[in-house]
């Protein structure tokens, strides 16, 4: 009879534990936090042109921009220290960074540079000028700035016409991953802004 009650009463001690473990994990997976994704803002297309069509017209083309091994995944990252980088877990990428950047610098280029047509590297002619340029930085930063570094190259054919370093940074407006992306798209226009002064001041393919 004694066996029989001990047996009974480890028998509901183990089906006890077991209701209260699958109460708690249940109850860590309605307190998870949501995951939240982004896209870099929109940049805002330039009026069509007639001179856009001209043939004869400079063209521009953008190779797909590169980014560092660290950049290339979906979690944000943050840098918290002058050594340390964290990739956030909840805050990601809607899309690939790099696809990101390429078609967005792309978009600023056109409406920067209005007599130029500039085109992905898959369309431009035997005559276009290269763009290539490849990211360093592309995160926030421990001090509440966001930051955008690298290098980028122009080339006429096999000719190596222009190369310069980049570094820019925007203060963050407020806290929070939307504010560090809505800066980061400030700081890759800048970026963009820069490029397209020194391309227009570049002599143009023959």
């Amino acid at each position: 009879m004694m066996a029989s009650l001990m047996f009974r009463w480890r028998q509901f001690g183990a089906m006890t534990l077991l209701m209260i473990a699958t109460a708690a994990l249940a109850g860590c997976a309605a307190q998870s936090t949501p995951t939240n994704r982004y896209t870099l803002p929109e940049v805002e297309s330039p009026p069509s042109s007639p001179t856009s069509s001209i043939s004869g017209n400079r063209q521009l083309s953008v190779s797909p921009v590169e980014v560092a091994s660290y950049l290339d995944q979906e979690g944000i990252v943050m840098q918290t220290s002058d050594i340390e980088l964290n990739a956030a877990n909840q805050n990601l990428w809607a899309e690939e960074l790099g696809h990101q950047l390429t078609r967005q610098l792309r978009q600023s280029l056109s409406a920067e540079l209005p007599g130029v047509t500039v085109v992905s590297s898959a369309q431009g002619g035997a005559g276009a000028q290269r763009l290539s340029l490849s990211v360093d930085q592309f995160q926030g930063r421990y001090d509440g700035r966001a930051v955008a570094s690298g290098e980028w190259q122009l080339h006429d054919g096999n000719r190596l016409v222009m190369q310069r370093h980049f570094d820019v940074t925007r203060p963050l407006e407020n806290d929070g991953y939307p504010a560090l992306v809505r800066a980061l798209g400030a700081v890759w226009k800048e970026v963009a802004r820069q490029v397209a002064a020194s391309v227009r001041a570049a002599p143009s393919a023959d």
